[in-house]
């Protein structure tokens, strides 16, 4: 039905035999009603999938694929900083639980503070290394035999507390026999228990072993903290030693370390958990790394206050 302005007036018909045959006026109606719908319909379509209706669609989307873009580049620095934050903050729980265990083993030893390990002879015959963490064979390693297992959670294993977040298994070579993951953290066997410090013992192994209560500001010196070596490989190597910016070589005698071990994995920064139970974060400084690709060097430039306090009269 057209719903035009034409005038719908019954028009005059012929009649030829039975057939009624409309008059011209009313064919013309029609005809025109036709022609209206037509263009009423082409109208609608022309107007909706015109040219200028597909670039005016496109440059919407654009626009919104811009606005997109730009808040991602706004958000992703953002998401990042938090993650690395997140992982920060994990790191300094692991790092403060390794400093209770370590206070819990004082406890049942007297005072004595862990050793780093046993190595000789006369302490293990001819069985394996036994480090703070545990012990490497060919084949595997045994976190139970490790000093601190018994004052740490049951499921203690190399990527729980015995691992920094930011360091995780894949993205540094391992030490050890069995080329396993042990610790990317390291403990400062070098000031608290020399004589049962592997690589150190013969240069400093007539040093005293601490008990807690001996050890000089020890809300300055570092128990546990982040750790790494570069041995000119790919990748950095785990390393469980925390080893000081100089070496002793006798009384009143340092030497610089080329290799010190503190690892600046958490933007720039290391995080340590102290003789006395705190953790806290160390930003890095120039002149004190000597692994740049790595973030690896030391806290200060001489072992105190941090490695070894008293070190110019040790």
């Amino acid at each position: 039905m057209c719903h035009g302005s034409v005038s719908r007036a019954k028009s005059p018909t012929v009649s030829i035999g039975a057939e009624v045959t409309p008059l011209r006026g009313d064919f013309d109606a029609q005809s025109h009603c036709s022609q209206s719908s037509g263009t009423r319909l082409h109208s609608v379509f022309a107007n909706r999938y015109s040219p200028f209706s597909r670039a005016v669609t496109l440059l919407e989307l654009l626009v919104v694929i811009a606005i997109l873009s730009l808040l991602i580049a706004v958000l992703l620095p953002s998401l990042a900083g938090a993650r690395r934050e997140a992982k920060a903050a994990v790191c300094a729980t692991r790092l403060r639980e390794l400093g209770r265990a370590l206070h819990l083993y004082a406890n049942d030893f007297d005072g004595r503070l862990m050793p780093l390990a046993y190595w000789s002879f006369e302490q293990i015959g001819d069985g394996p290394v036994n480090y703070w963490w545990g012990t490497d064979e060919s084949t595997g390693v045994d976190f139970t035999r490790g000093f601190l297992h018994r004052y740490l959670a049951a499921d203690a294993h190399a990527s729980t507390v015995f691992e920094c977040p930011e360091q995780p298994w894949g993205t540094y070579d391992p030490q050890g026999t069995s080329q396993s993951p042990t610790s990317t953290y390291g403990y400062n066997g070098y000031y608290l228990s020399p004589a049962h410090t592997p690589g150190w013992a013969f240069s400093v192994g007539d040093r005293p072993w601490l008990n807690v209560g001996k050890v000089r500001d020890a809300a300055q010196v570092f128990a546990f903290a982040d750790a790494a070596i570069d041995l000119g490989g790919e990748r950095p190597r785990n390393n469980a030693l925390l080893d000081p910016p100089m070496l002793y070589q006798s009384a009143g005698v340092w030497s610089t370390n080329d290799y010190p071990t503190t690892a600046f994995r958490h933007d720039r920064r290391m995080q340590a958990a102290h003789v006395d139970g705190h953790v806290s974060p160390y930003a890095m400084q120039a002149g004190q790394i000597t692994s740049s690709r790595f973030r690896i060097g030391s806290v200060g430039r001489e072992p105190g206050p941090h490695y070894v306090p008293n070190w110019r009269e040790w």
